[in-house]
């Protein structure tokens, strides 16, 4: 049986998810609580972590001291930066980027950091399976920083300069985190607004539950998918 740890960064995002998991144990380590129970045969380990990369980051690795865990899954919502994706769209990453990460003084390309490189690859398992529960869909760079992206102008440049489909605050210091401990990891998003789709805070105000409801659903599915694998096996 896996063990899946699976990180959100708001309450709208994990209350979601929690609809489909019967929790069977809470355990509070400082400020964080993190829910286990299982949805299908997976284990699960559910945290909020706070928004932004240093909440995130923390989360992970006090859930990689704290649990087991198999797999560690970021799911949640985000800004669309590509005109090719639209509100409640799904992205799965096959690359983390953070787009704030800035040591180009030092001839390094925007995002680099020193011994990970620019780019982090999710797992190609999890891609796949979640590709087999939904071919429709975007597989892409999903890029990460400290700020709520609402201008269409800095939109358009993080989507050029890294090809990405979409902008969080915390996917990328969790795939650095996992990647620092050898875990597999995904992150997974829910498309809650656009520059593209009128204005960013109201789409988002608007879209923030239907597309938690979205990821989570499409999660819960990727979970059940992988126990008839495992059955298969």
């Amino acid at each position: 049986m896996k063990t899946i740890g699976i990180i959100f960064a708001m309450d709208e995002e994990i209350n979601e998810l929690k609809k489909y998991i019967n929790i069977t144990h809470e355990n509070k380590i400082f400020d964080l609580v993190f829910y286990e129970g299982n949805i299908g045969s997976a284990k699960c380990i559910l945290v909020k972590s706070g928004v932004g990369k240093v909440n995130a980051a923390r989360t992970t690795q006090m859930l990689i001291d704290n649990y087991k865990v198999d797999y560690i899954i970021n799911i949640g919502v985000a800004g669309g930066i590509s005109k090719d994706t639209h509100v409640l769209d799904l992205v799965v990453s096959n690359n983390l980027v953070q787009h704030d990460f800035d040591i180009t003084a030092f001839d390094h390309e925007k995002g680099y950091i020193p011994n990970i490189g620019t780019y982090i690859k999710s797992d190609d398992y999890l891609i796949n399976l979640s590709k087999k529960v939904d071919s429709s869909v975007h597989v892409g760079t999903i890029a990460t920083g400290d700020i709520f992206c609402t201008e269409k102008e800095m939109s358009e440049k993080i989507n050029k300069n890294f090809n990405a489909l979409c902008v969080e605050m915390e996917g990328a210091s969790i795939a650095q985190v996992a990647y620092l401990c050898s875990i597999p990891f995904i992150v997974i998003r829910s498309i809650s607004d656009t520059p593209y789709e009128g204005d960013n805070k109201i789409t988002y105000e608007e879209f923030l539950i239907k597309s938690s409801k979205r990821v989570a659903k499409y999660l819960r599915n990727i979970l059940l998918e992988m126990e008839k694998q495992n059955e298969n096996n």
